[in-house]
């Protein structure tokens, strides 16, 4: 895609969450985590690649001690449609006994989160919370709820804060939805 085309994307795109909508829901979504996980000195996973904005701007608003690390497992490889997991890193910390925490941009199907629940108890942790930025409404029976939501997001293709369209626009503060067609 040519610099023109990737701008063609957005300038087509509707904002359907302003970077002001962003920020009070980080503002929101830390305190939650806070009331619940201050006390329990977790271990912080973000999913690479699309949670690195999410943490990058969450983290700093939890005031607790924590751990950090990151795990990185995929479905989409810079499609629009999910495909076969692929286990790409898992977390170099160990996890046996630990409250973690996993930090993802997006829950759209709940395959990839519920996969990394369940790898993460098999590793022997204590006890995983999630927390997503987005949580898509799309009326699909999920395989998991994510114990922390910032912002519901509708049933469309979405990205920025971390999240991409075609690979692009990872970028954007603000979340966008591509033009419907």
């Amino acid at each position: 895609m040519t610099p023109h085309e990737a701008q063609h994307l957005l300038d087509d795109a509707e904002c359907v969450a302003s970077a002001e909508t962003v920020q009070t829901a980080l503002d929101r979504l830390a305190g939650e985590i806070a009331t619940v996980l201050a006390g329990e000195f977790p271990l912080v996973l973000p999913v690479m690649g699309g949670a690195v904005v999410f943490a990058g701007q969450l983290l700093p608003r939890l005031n607790f001690p924590l751990e950090f690390d990151y795990l990185h497992v995929t479905r989409y490889r810079d499609k629009t449609r999910g495909g076969d997991m692929e286990w790409r890193v898992l977390p170099g910390k160990n996890v046996a006994g630990r409250t973690v925490l996993v930090l993802d941009d997006i829950l759209d199907e709940g395959e990839t989160l519920a996969a990394i629940r369940d790898k993460l108890v098999e590793m022997g942790a204590a006890r995983v919370w999630s927390a997503v930025l987005t949580d898509k409404a799309n009326g699909l029976a999920k395989p998991i709820r994510a114990d922390f939501v910032g912002l519901d997001v509708p049933d469309r293709y979405v990205f920025g804060c971390g999240m991409d369209a075609y690979g692009l626009w990872r970028n954007l503060p603000a979340i966008y939805a591509l033009k419907e067609t």
